[in-house]
């Protein structure tokens, strides 16, 4: 059970492990983009690639589904990236239900463990699988596994890491369970745990009276998508931009939070509340992303701008 390419990779390591996968549940087809125009999920396309029968329900609480899920008869359910399940679901089959999750439970409970580790700076994420119970990612643990964040490692790239080391660690626990040598975990509830609450509009804007670290944390933690946001700027324009990549200037900076300084053609920095920072790549409202020295080339009098430290919803 699971939708976006992060469930890809483990479906297909299990195809080429000899399971046998008797069907794929995935997200029901639904329109994208400016044209609206319908599109399959990526569990979806992979799983037709590869004949495996493939169920879609609008509610996983609808009886017809659940009697096609008890026809089926399959001793595992597995789940990556996928919905909340209902015990009328998770309950059925006699191994059990386990989910992948892109964090080192019980740290990161919530739909963006990949994102919130980076945004908070953490220096360790991992994989946890898990049996699944009527929470959400509070069930007994199965297995874990770390996996370092580098200080140049974006969401992609943690992402990439992750998918790769949720694949072999699904595996691992389809194998452990079935031969009947898993041994799941309670987990750990404490005052210090951090959330991974799902992502909104409000997450990704730029606050530049931030520490320089805090700043470049929030857009490694959002790039390469969603991506964190502000608006650059003077006395006749407003331009939303979108960054994905900067670098961190630690030492103290004469700039005042959202001043810029550029040679307008290789690089520009702005000011924060400690620090500075470098920008390297960043997109302007309806354009493709752009070098900064590209960006430059194309904007005329770049030192007459200053970025908005608290961009509104609508900009």
């Amino acid at each position: 059970m699971g939708t976006p390419q992060f469930a890809v990779a483990p479906l297909k390591l299990l195809l080429e492990e000899g399971f046998n996968i008797c069907a794929v549940i995935t997200a029901p087809d639904r329109p994208v983009g400016r044209g609206q125009k319908i599109a399959q999920s990526d569990v979806k396309k992979f799983a037709a690639e590869h004949g495996i029968n493939v169920l879609q329900p609008i509610s996983l609480k609808d009886p017809e589904f659940i009697a096609r899920l008890k026809a089926i008869n399959a001793h595992l359910f597995i789940v990556v990236a996928f919905r909340m399940l209902p015990q009328a679901v998770w309950s059925l089959p006699k191994l059990g239900t386990f989910n992948l999750h892109a964090s080192l439970l019980p740290m990161y409970r919530g739909a963006a463990p990949i994102n919130w580790a980076i945004i908070n700076g953490e220096s360790k994420s991992g994989v946890t699988t898990f049996f699944i119970d009527d929470k959400i990612d509070t069930g007994k643990i199965l297995f874990r596994e770390e996996c370092k964040i580098e200080e140049s490692d974006n969401a992609g790239d943690l992402h990439d890491k992750l998918m790769e080391m949720g694949a072999k660690l699904v595996v691992k626990t389809a194998e452990a369970l079935i031969i009947g040598v898993a041994s799941a975990v309670e987990q750990q509830n404490g005052a210090q745990l951090k959330i991974a609450p799902k992502l909104s509009k409000e997450s990704g804007a730029i606050n530049w009276a931030l520490p320089c670290t805090e700043i470049l944390n929030l857009i490694r933690g959002l790039s390469p998508y969603p991506t964190a946001y502000t608006v650059l700027k003077n006395d006749q324009k407003s331009i939303p931009v979108k960054i994905f990549e900067a670098v961190a200037c630690k030492s103290p900076s004469s700039l005042t939070i959202g001043e810029i300084e550029t040679d307008n053609k290789n690089y520009l920095r702005v000011g924060c509340k400690k620090g500075s920072l470098k920008i390297k790549s960043l997109q302007a409202a309806g354009k493709k992303r752009l070098t900064i020295k590209e960006f430059l080339a194309g904007l005329r009098d770049a030192q007459s701008y200053h970025f908005s430290s608290k961009p509104k919803n609508n900009e």
